[in-house]
């Protein structure tokens, strides 16, 4: 192994780390949405998703049918999306999100956008510097690899 590869490796861990801890701590604001995070997962998916079937959602959350099955229930039950007519095909059924659930949503968002904006606050200069640097580079790692707007490395 080289020595890249094991920078690139150690980088990555590092990273695969900070990623999980940040989100942990920034889910702590979800809280006051009143939801699981399974069930605040499922809404993002179906809020940013636009319309999508339950089967499209089952993929995206990596869940069993049956068990986002009953997510769905549990937000229909709470207004936050709402089943509405598949215009390509009447015999499926898309999830859209009502303007409750994207209410909530935007509110748990801004939330966490206003902690992390706080803890940004504290950096310094060269920090807040390194960290916009970084940006660009975090969005692109977070498309898939066959993502059309991802560069090849």
């Amino acid at each position: 192994m080289s020595r890249t590869e094991i920078t690139n490796q150690t980088m990555a861990d590092q990273l695969h780390s900070a990623a999980i801890h940040l989100l942990r701590r920034l889910r702590v604001h979800d809280d006051a949405s009143g939801l699981s995070a399974r069930r605040l997962s499922a809404l993002s998916v179906v809020v940013f998703a636009g319309p999508i079937t339950i089967t499209a959602l089952a993929e995206a959350e990596q869940v069993r049918p049956p068990t986002i099955s009953r997510l769905v229930k549990e937000l229909e039950w709470e207004g936050l999306v709402e089943r509405v007519e598949n215009p390509a095909d009447r015999r499926v059924q898309l999830l859209q999100a009502t303007p409750r659930g994207e209410q909530l949503l935007q509110e748990g968002r801004q939330r966490r956008v206003a902690a992390l904006a706080a803890d940004i606050n504290g950096l310094t200069e060269a920090e807040r510097a390194a960290l916009t640097a970084a940006i660009p580079i975090l969005q692109q790692l977070s498309l898939p690899a066959d993502h059309p707007h991802r560069q090849s490395a």
